[in-house]
């Protein structure tokens, strides 16, 4: 079966997913799905939720160690070697590989954020062990070859430079830049234009074999596989990865320089703002809590931000905000974008509704229609296999444990009043770092850059 005829399955398929989603959310339902934890002969650990209703197989993988393990003079090494992990691995050069996937309607990708590198697997049961066999490649066979090394170079600086005239992508690397000076996660994940020349195949090399290991390999599959099978291919696919990991030391740190504004000149139609500041662990008891405060603050179209920016003021079309809990800092950050001679009123529109969060914390009502929102919704953004996969790796990355979602609901649930108004004073109330990108027309600015 080609991939063509795996699309006569996408009905049926994502009706099977969301019906794994609502189980997994009902530990109460008689035909619950369960997420179970398997374990190969070899010691790796995965979490499976079957589903033999469809012959698709989606896997979803992380290891610690993301971009925050470039050396300091050569941002940009963990995005090149991920991008070039399937550019030609063990006796398939670049060509062949690519080939290869596309013959089995294989789809087969690698990420890399500050933290963690990550890959996904999507296909077809009957080519399972073949695609198993791909993942196996890329990971402990990749190539390297030039001609390969120096096509991704190309693609790699092509993108900084087009990153250079996009207001959003300047935005976010001032702001990162600023929040974190001298910390791995202030430099650009991408790399720049005099560092992206320098990083030779031994860098690439060096991060393959420091950062994929086994101890700190993260595994999720969702889709018509059993648990015998699962730990075969599991032990086939990361056993020869080397056991321990060789990770430089990152420090924990929080967001710096609250309170300034930092401008970019770029002449644009509109200025994008990015805004933000210290967040919230993770794994701290008051997360939820701030969690479903940030949502009546700054998510979705009934929250306080998008009704006073854009309903009542009509000054931007979205403004969103998120909680970013990341391996040594905890953030809150958000963005928008809008008219040039808006700017300053968007940014003190802004810092006054966070104040007034901070100040006064949720009415009654808002809390109690954001924990049934809050609930009840969760389920509809996991409406493919893939996304199911992805959920539970991030829930192992997070350490919420194999039951989370079954807790989750209840957790909101708890969340009190006097929970939400206590967390949305120290929450809100600290400040923003701002960085702004466009024409400088009425901007109050602290810094230039």
């Amino acid at each position: 079966m080609n991939f063509h005829a795996a699309g006569f399955f996408l009905i049926g398929r994502r009706f099977a997913i969301a019906l794994i989603a609502a189980a997994l959310l009902s530990p109460g339902r008689a035909d619950a799905t369960t997420i179970e934890r398997v374990v190969s002969p070899g010691g790796i650990e995965a979490w499976l939720v079957r589903e033999p209703a469809v012959p698709l197989i989606s896997l979803q993988f992380a290891f610690l160690g993301g971009s925050n393990q470039d050396p300091e003079d050569k941002p940009g090494v963990a995005t090149m070697a991920a991008s070039l992990w399937k550019e030609g691995a063990g006796e398939f050069n670049a060509k062949k590989f690519q080939q290869a996937l596309e013959d089995k309607a294989i789809e087969l990708d690698f990420s890399v954020g500050r933290d963690h590198v990550q890959g996904s697997l999507l296909t077809l049961k009957e080519n399972r062990d073949a695609a198993f066999n791909y993942i196996r490649l890329a990971l402990t066979a990749p190539r390297f070859d030039a001609t390969a090394v120096e096509r991704v170079r190309a693609q790699k600086l092509s993108d900084v430079r087009r990153q250079s005239s996009n207001p959003r992508s300047l935005a976010v690397r001032r702001w990162w830049a600023a929040a974190f000076p001298r910390h791995p996660y202030g430099r650009p994940m991408s790399g720049t234009l005099d560092s992206i020349p320098h990083i030779g195949i031994d860098d690439l090399k060096s991060y393959t074999q420091r950062v994929l290991s086994r101890d700190t390999l993260k595994v999720a599959v969702v889709g018509d596989i059993d648990a015998e099978t699962l730990r075969r291919l599991l032990d086939d696919t990361f056993g020869a990865l080397p056991a321990r990991a060789e990770l430089q030391h990152v420090a924990d740190v929080k967001p710096q320089r609250i309170g300034h504004q930092i401008f970019a000149q770029l002449n644009v139609p509109q200025s994008v703002l990015l805004f933000g500041g210290a967040g919230v662990a993770r794994n701290d008891p008051d997360f939820m809590a701030a969690f479903v405060v940030n949502h009546i603050l700054a998510n979705g179209s009934s929250s306080r931000l998008y009704q006073e920016l854009r309903e009542k003021h009509g000054l931007v079309y979205a403004v969103s905000e998120s909680l970013l809990w990341l391996e040594h800092a905890s953030v809150l950050l958000g963005d928008t974008a809008t008219r040039t001679e808006a700017a300053s009123e968007t940014i003190g529109m802004i810092k006054h509704e966070m104040q007034r969060m901070a100040e006064s914390g949720p009415a009654e009502q808002e809390l109690a229609e954001a924990k049934s929102l809050l609930k009840n919704s969760f389920v509809l953004g996991l409406d493919t296999s893939s996304k199911v996969a992805h959920l539970l790796v991030e829930m192992q990355l997070a350490n919420l444990g194999i039951d989370y979602m079954e807790r989750r609901p209840g957790l909101i649930e708890a969340v009190t009043l006097e929970d939400a108004r206590w967390v949305a004073k120290w929450l809100f109330g600290s400040g923003l770092l701002v960085t702004m990108v466009g024409r400088s027309l009425g901007v109050a600015s602290t810094e230039t850059q």
